[in-house]
């Protein structure tokens, strides 16, 4: 099933994105720190994780204020406003009961969450958590290592996956912060969470409660977890040994699944309701338009832009895309589903170059055929006489939808459309993420700063001609 992202607001007015996945008794996952939903492609040892986890559940993921799709500018980063997420999710997916996984750093706020929600709360599932940040490092390791993610994201990526995750895995996982956020809201997020301590709270939670702890975690004491089992009343706890790194993640499905098995409650949800508030936006742009226009003329350019223009609609309504405006050698569309996006541009592309070597294309009727004697039929082209070249940009977001699209969402996926060449498919990162394990081939094409924005956007050329 294809991963749909809906948007909910926190009670201090911040915009958090989410996707609810799978059948079955409900699962909210807290992320440990700053990865998003959308690159879990990136780590395939963290997306096997969710995914077994996930074979027989609903399972809801969200990315925090100021991460991956959710709201970037939100301010307030401490566990408090980490935990107003959490509670807008489950508002929003109206979960009536569900059980909390969280990872790592992602514990503090479950198990705040875990205190101020007992009655909505079926289970709680700790995973190599932390519920005191200084148990990790000192206030001055911590504002130091804040400093270099704010002067050097690259290198504090690789300082901070080197803490977090197995050696063999960190290229993947350095990536995916990278792709989530900013070296600088790191820096903030890191200096917001120094003095975050939730132990006080620990012997306050009522609900059936496992802890998961790899024994030879390289940042985070086995003691800890000893800890935490020993203030929550009646918490289980489970060691874990992994054999080899590949099984890291792996061990802690089976005590993990079979726990929610038997505390995860019989709440179910419905993938169908609250339907998302994201839209991926796709624009063509006809190359050379105003050469073809200068040198053809405005009669047989004006055919030319004809015969584009039924091949767009055509293939728009085939995918289901809504047109939203046409600018004259090019189409905006929106589109419910991200897949179906793609595959309406790989349809575009595949449909324009039939048409240039002539399968299906038509030739305009001659002097002939005009007259009151000879019916005008239009008759195959073989070789056409003006070939067609299209780009196509595409971007996932929540736009700002009136009559029109509006809002950055919109003004990026044009600018990714300029940024492709002639019989290219470019999308923003975003999609890339979404359309994990459809079948599509992608090739990074790097990252570019859109005009009128601060931060790069990463996008990707879909080899269409491969799908």
């Amino acid at each position: 099933m294809e991963r749909e992202v809906r948007y909910c607001t926190t009670e201090d007015g911040v915009r958090i994105a989410y996707c609810v996945e799978g059948e079955g008794p409900a699962l909210l996952v807290c992320s440990n720190l700053v990865e998003s939903f959308s690159v879990d492609y990136l780590n395939p040892w963290l997306e096997s994780f969710y995914r077994e986890l996930g074979k027989a559940r609903t399972t809801v993921r969200y990315d925090p204020r100021g991460v991956g799709l959710s709201q970037r500018d939100a301010e307030d980063l401490t566990v408090d406003g980490l935990a107003r997420d959490l509670e807008a999710v489950v508002d929003a997916a109206d979960i009536p009961r569900v059980s909390l996984l969280a990872l790592g750093a992602g514990a503090a706020r479950a198990i705040l969450y875990a205190t101020q929600h007992a009655d909505r709360l079926a289970s709680l599932v700790v995973l190599d958590g932390l519920a005191r940040t200084q148990d990790v490092m000192s206030e001055e390791a911590l504002r130091a290592l804040a400093e270099l993610m704010r002067t050097n994201w690259r290198l504090g990526a690789q300082a901070l996956t080197a803490r977090v995750t197995t050696a063999e895995a960190e290229d993947g996982t350095v990536e995916m912060y990278r792709r989530s956020v900013t070296g600088e809201f790191v820096s903030t997020f890191i200096l917001a969470g120094i003095g975050t301590d939730v132990t006080p709270l620990l012997s306050s939670v009522t609900t059936p409660a496992l802890i998961t702890h790899h024994i030879e975690h390289n940042v985070l004491p086995f003691a800890l977890a000893q800890r935490m089992a020993t203030a929550i009343q009646g918490a289980i706890l489970v060691p874990l040994q992994s054999p080899s790194p590949e099984e890291y993640l792996a061990v802690a499905v089976p005590p993990i699944d079979s726990f929610l098995t038997k505390h995860g409650g019989a709440t179910t949800i419905s993938v169908a309701t609250n339907r998302p508030g994201l839209r991926t936006v796709l624009f063509t742009d006809l190359v050379g338009h105003t050469e073809m226009m200068s040198r053809l003329g405005d009669k047989r350019g004006r055919q030319v832009l004809r015969e584009h223009e039924r091949i767009t609609r055509e293939v728009l309504k085939a995918h289901g895309g809504a047109e939203v405006k046409t600018m004259g050698d090019g189409f905006m569309a929106s589109f419910g589903s991200v897949t179906r996006a793609v595959e309406c541009a790989v349809a575009l592309q595949k449909s324009i170059d039939e048409r240039n070597r002539g399968v299906g294309a038509e030739q305009p009727p001659n002097d002939a055929q005009k007259s009151d004697e000879v019916p005008a039929v239009a008759q195959p082209l073989q070789t056409p006489v003006e070939p067609i070249t299209v780009r196509v940009g595409l971007n996932a977001g929540e736009p700002i939808e009136e009559e029109d699209l509006f809002g950055a969402t919109v003004i990026v996926a044009s600018r990714i459309a300029a940024k492709a060449e002639g019989g290219e498919i470019l999308v923003a990162v975003t999609v890339r993420g979404l359309c994990s394990g459809k079948g599509f081939l992608f090739s990074d094409r790097g990252g570019f700063v859109p005009k009128g924005f601060e931060e790069p956007v990463r996008v990707y050329e879909v080899n269409w001609r491969s799908v």
